[in-house]
């Protein structure tokens, strides 16, 4: 009888079929929710990883917070060289801000921006053709640059 389901079952479900316990005749039986779940290729490739978007999502978090800590740490140092002249320090910190370089982070920004919707299989709004927002906010990362670090340190006096 075993043969027979074996030639009904096409390779791929007898490969994810398989239980090493059945085989050893070891083990206990499945559950009835495991045994009703569909098994399949991709089921089985989905459970073994975090997504990529996933990923990203932290790759990013993280990358913003490294780069906050580090440009903290550079206001502060440019703060107490130019004590006293804020004219001196809006300037310096102004080219310190032109001259970061996200190059990298900003990679992971754009993927994150173009493949997101299509990882989270989000449903477009037929209104707008865009993809419906996520919590209420658009799932886009606005790139880092120059305007970036200036809204997070600003260069005034009385912002410092």
């Amino acid at each position: 009888m075993r043969q027979y389901d074996d030639e009904r079952r096409s390779p791929v479900e007898r490969i994810v079929g398989q239980d090493l316990d059945e085989q050893s005749g070891k083990g206990k039986p499945l559950s009835s929710r495991a045994a009703q779940t569909q098994r399949s290729i991709e089921a089985y490739l989905k459970a073994g990883v975090r997504p990529r978007w996933m990923e990203r999502v932290g790759e990013i978090d993280a990358g913003i917070a490294r780069e906050r800590r580090s440009l903290a740490r550079a206001y502060r140092v440019l703060q107490s060289e130019c004590a006293g002249d804020p004219e001196l320090f809006a300037a310096r910190w102004r080219a310190c801000a032109r001259s970061c370089s996200f190059d990298e982070l900003n990679v992971l920004i754009e993927q994150h921006n173009a493949w997101y919707p299509i990882e989270r299989d989000l449903p477009l709004n037929p209104r707008t053709g865009d993809y419906v927002r996520v919590g209420g906010r658009s799932y886009r990362r606005p790139l880092l640059g120059e305007q970036w670090v200036l809204e997070q340190f600003p260069p005034a006096a009385d912002a410092a």
